[in-house]
């Protein structure tokens, strides 16, 4: 089976214990791997937005998105927005829990109204999902219903792959449901095991041909290496990750030097 390349991009919470203590040199670390895009915040205290950018710019990390907050649906979204502006990012990603159907409904109207709002703003709001959406209310998955329950073009999807199948559900056939919902793909890998830890992409138990197949499909524009934790040192985590897309013949990058 032949799969376009994608760029490949990575999130930079799979580092975040190494950015705390040494920032731009991480960063570096990320770009020489090879990635040419990431997901990132604001940067740290006495850096700059412009200064961040700058940094950014001289390691060629074009600033795909940014994360929101988590379990929650209030932010600065103007700030959000004059981030986004500010580093040339397109995409705001949040991530919530639902304790009900009810939940699910009010947390999908009010995403509506985010997400309409992010657009006007020139900027795609993403939901994220982990496992706990796989749960059922009255016979369906949460996240079904927020897809059925939220605009498509106000609230698309950052897909991960780990977390759909950690909920019990194929990766790939899910993809293959988000037609033009689904720019963003986090890619993990899943060890063999009842512990089900967290992978090398390429390293576990998924299918990335045909999980890279969907996404191909499914019009997705980012393939985004994250991996919550790890056995090894998480640079050599995203070291490994990325050669193996490239074994792959997944990654439309940069060549190495």
């Amino acid at each position: 089976m032949t799969v376009r390349p994608f760029p490949i991009g990575v999130q930079p919470y799979t580092v975040r214990d190494q950015l705390a203590k040494d920032y731009e040199g991480t960063l570096e670390k990320l770009a020489a791997i090879g990635y040419r895009g990431i997901e990132i915040g604001l940067p740290p205290a006495g850096k700059t937005v412009a200064e961040q950018k700058a940094l950014l710019n001289r390691l060629d990390l074009q600033v795909i998105g940014t994360h929101g907050p988590f379990d929650s649906l209030e932010a600065d979204w103007e700030a959000l927005f004059r981030y986004l502006d500010e580093t040339g990012g397109r995409f705001i990603a949040l991530s919530l829990k639902f304790a009900s159907k009810d939940d699910v409904l009010q947390k999908a109207d009010r995403l509506n109204q985010i997400g309409r709002r992010c657009r006007e703003a020139g900027v795609q709001l993403l939901y994220h999902n982990h496992d706990w959406e796989f749960e059922k209310f009255d016979g369906d998955y949460a996240l079904d219903l927020l897809l059925r329950e939220t605009n498509p073009e106000w609230v698309k999807m950052e897909l991960d792959t780990y977390w759909v199948a950690r909920g019990g559900e194929d990766p790939a056939e899910y993809v293959s449901k988000l037609k033009n919902r689904c720019p963003l793909l986090h890619i993990k890998d899943m060890e063999p095991g009842e512990e089900k830890f967290f992978a090398e992409v390429g390293e576990g138990t998924l299918d990335f041909t045909k999980i890279a197949q969907a996404a191909d499909e499914a019009g997705t524009e980012w393939l985004i290496v994250e991996q919550d934790l790890s056995r090894r040192d998480p640079i050599e985590s995203l070291t490994i990750s990325y050669r193996n897309l490239q074994r792959m013949g997944l990654s439309g990058n940069r060549s190495e030097g």
